[in-house]
């Protein structure tokens, strides 16, 4: 798969290189338009925030083609984002290496919001053996709801300390949003947040690569 950037007025490397940074790093846009202009690209921050709604799913989806297999053994929880203001729900999940399984930006914390990133990470990968989560109804629910529609024999469990590498596993994710000074709509919150997420893996290695390349090169590598 190739990324086409047919079209723009910057060449490739650079606006894969703007990208990067403000997934990779907490900063704004403004900062990255700083840093860039200091490296004689003068680009715009709203151009920037274009490039990130253009091209991270394209990015995603060459990634998930690429992603290298995780365990059958997931810690699931969500943590919160705040967009126009309000908080909203980020279901995320690893497995017991601390490999990413899947994640899903949700309006509300309920038992379908759990249900549908439950549903997208078996889709992508396949029904886990075990499942822990915390006491959180809405996230047991989910769980015997997909055993039950779909004859699933997964085993939830329920134990604080398992839990701690999922919520630890936030931090890295929040490092990020925080200096984004808050989101302005959920698509664009969806987008950048899928951006953040493909470089944390990236750097948990969790890109197949027959070269031995950094973190920064997996990530261009992306585009083919």
């Amino acid at each position: 798969m190739s990324i086409a950037f047919k079209g723009s007025h910057f060449e490739r490397d650079i606006i894969l290189w703007g990208v990067r940074w403000y997934v990779a790093y907490p900063l704004s846009y403004r900062q990255v338009e700083e840093m860039m202009g200091e490296r004689g690209v003068e680009v715009d921050h709203t151009t920037l925030h274009r490039w990130v709604l253009r091209y991270v799913p394209l990015l995603e989806k060459a990634f998930v083609a690429r992603k290298r297999p995780i365990g059958g053994s997931w810690r699931m929880d969500e943590t919160y984002i705040r967009i126009k203001g309000v908080w909203k729900y980020l279901y995320r999940a690893v497995d017991k290496a601390g490999a990413t399984v899947d994640f899903l930006l949700t309006a509300k914390r309920d038992r379908k919001a759990a249900l549908r990133f439950l549903c997208k990470a078996i889709t992508r990968h396949r029904a886990p053996r075990t499942i822990t989560i915390d006491k959180s109804g809405a996230n047991t629910a989910a769980v015997d709801s997909y055993n039950t529609e779909h004859d699933a024999g997964i085993k939830m469990r329920q134990v604080k300390y398992l839990n701690n590498l999922v919520e630890q596993d936030h931090r890295a994710i929040k490092r990020i949003t925080r200096p984004m000074l808050g989101f302005k709509n959920f698509w664009s919150a969806a987008t950048t947040i899928a951006g953040i997420e493909i470089m944390h893996m990236i750097r948990k290695g969790q890109l197949r690569s027959t070269a031995k390349l950094r973190p920064a090169q997996q990530f261009y590598s992306l585009a083919g």
